[in-house]
């Protein structure tokens, strides 16, 4: 979708996120908008967030590019939010609002007449038991669902992945348009030494209960009672990590498993590029960053079936989903022992590389760009009383069109902004959201198409993107997984 974000020159566009990039407990979510933000910076946008500050943070800050102002803590940061908003939601064109579990409601602070797009990375309905009091979860629950499914009503909501839409719908019975709008991923650099002769399990994660990196420990005793030579290097840190150590102590694994805590970029690179394999224990996720990670170093991941994990690994093709805990020990097993085969290994690798190189920074810039300029054109077609683009598919449904070339810049400025083109050597791809196979003859018409080919767009497409398409499938046999279509 390149080019999409140009359309945001000298928009001022504020976000609201609970931490910016910089907060220690900063994670995934922070990434995302902080690349995204950037990009959009880079584009001519005027982009300001308003976070919550941390121990030593100042309240001022500017960081690549962006305004950055902190007040309030994990709670207080939305009060102090929303005081923000009611004095300056007219200096704004439009408003990504970014939903940690509990909603900044921006609707009721910004206006009926300023754009605000949400983001989600993944619902917290289940979460909210394991970190607060019973009434107070019975509050988050109440927040993050109906009165944000009443204020939000049929404000447009990106969610980074299949399954955080499915959540958002079933769920939390949202009915206004749902985009999914993934992670994108850093190339790696060029690999050092290759993997290592023994084999080797590298997982970074934050370490905090639902991640379940005990469960991991747990089954690790089993694998390294079959393989003597096994490594497990853990990077990362949190308030779980003194807990996990007395358990790997416990369980005797003071040979095998090292923790090395926080790390810079460099050592993380290192780690992965040594890895044979790496595991996803969590109970939920909204999208698995460190599993696209190792996929672009060629690292296969091995995971509990869960929301979001289960978009990022494409089963029996860049790893292996496991139905039940109790199976995890014997499915490392297996899967280690086929990565012991270099040909079978070197086909995993190339399939993991083939389908992290479908995740870019960019391409999420311009796609999330892309429904805040949706947004933007609705609220002024509202003002001038015209009529809307009308199609008659749920916004969840989506076709994809190829035909003989035709500019690109021409077919865009046919179609909706929320509809992602490619130009693919001598054939033109277009993903018409909002779509299905009726509607879609219709458009192509309208842009001209000829030598038309069309197909839905199933899970993997919705994630990748047209070229999406063209990535070469692979099966590797399974370790006693279940299979999601």
């Amino acid at each position: 979708m390149t080019g999409t974000v140009a359309g945001l020159r000298d928009a001022r566009i504020l976000v609201l996120n609970w931490r910016d990039i910089r907060h220690p407990l900063a994670g995934g979510a922070e990434q995302y908008m902080h690349e995204i933000g950037r990009r959009w910076v880079g584009a001519g946008a005027a982009v300001t967030w308003f976070t919550a500050a941390a121990d030593g943070q100042p309240a001022r800050d500017r960081l690549d590019g962006m305004r950055v102002l902190r007040a309030g803590g994990p709670l207080s940061v939305y009060a102090q939010t929303a005081v923000r908003l009611l004095r300056t939601h007219d200096h704004f064109d439009a408003v990504v609002d970014c939903q940690n579990g509990i909603p900044f409601f921006a609707p009721l602070f910004a206006g009926r007449e300023v754009p605000v797009v949400q983001v989600v990375h993944h619902v917290h309905q289940d979460q909210f038991a394991t970190r607060f009091s019973a009434p107070m979860a019975a509050v988050g629950r109440l927040l993050e669902g109906p009165l944000a499914r009443r204020v939000y009503a049929d404000r447009p909501v990106a969610a980074v992945s299949p399954s955080t839409r499915t959540e958002l719908r079933r769920r939390l019975r949202f009915t206004g348009p749902v985009h999914v709008v993934p992670n994108g991923t850093v190339p790696p650099a060029v690999a050092g030494g290759g993997r290592a002769a023994v084999p080797t399990v590298v997982v970074v994660s934050r370490l905090v209960p639902h991640k379940r990196i005990d469960l991991l420990l747990e089954h690790v005793a089993t694998a390294a009672g079959r393989f003597p030579g096994l490594r497990v290097e853990i990077a990362g840190d949190g308030p779980d990590r003194r807990r996990l150590q007395g358990l790997a102590a416990d369980l005797g694994l003071q040979s095998t498993v090292r923790f090395h805590g926080r790390v810079t970029d460099e050592v993380r690179d290192t780690l992965l590029d040594q890895a044979w394999l790496t595991t996803s224990t969590s109970v939920a996720e909204g999208w698995g960053c460190s599993v696209i990670e190792a996929a672009a170093w060629g690292v296969p991941c091995l995971a509990l079936q869960a929301p979001g994990i289960r978009d990022s690994v494409l089963a029996e093709e860049t790893g292996w989903l496991v139905d039940r805990p109790a199976d995890f020990g014997a499915a490392l097993v297996a899967a280690i022992e086929q990565l012991a085969d270099p040909e079978r290994a070197r086909t995993i690798t190339s399939a993991c590389r083939d389908w992290a190189a479908c995740f870019s920074w960019d391409r999420s810039a311009d796609l999330l760009a892309s429904v805040v300029l949706s947004e933007m054109g609705r609220v002024t077609v509202r003002r001038s009383g015209r009529e809307l683009d009308r199609r008659s598919a749920r916004s969840d449904m989506a076709v994809l069109a190829r035909f003989r070339r035709t500019s690109a810049n021409a077919v865009r400025a046919a179609v909706r902004v929320t509809d992602e083109v490619v130009d693919e050597g001598d054939l033109t791809s277009v993903v018409l959201t909002g779509c299905d196979e009726f509607d879609a003859p219709a458009v192509l018409n309208r842009i001209g198409a000829r030598g038309v080919s069309l197909r839905l767009v199933d899970r993997r497409l919705l994630l990748a993107g047209p070229t999406g398409s063209r990535l070469p499938r692979v099966d590797i046999p399974p370790v006693g997984t279940g299979r999601i279509a």
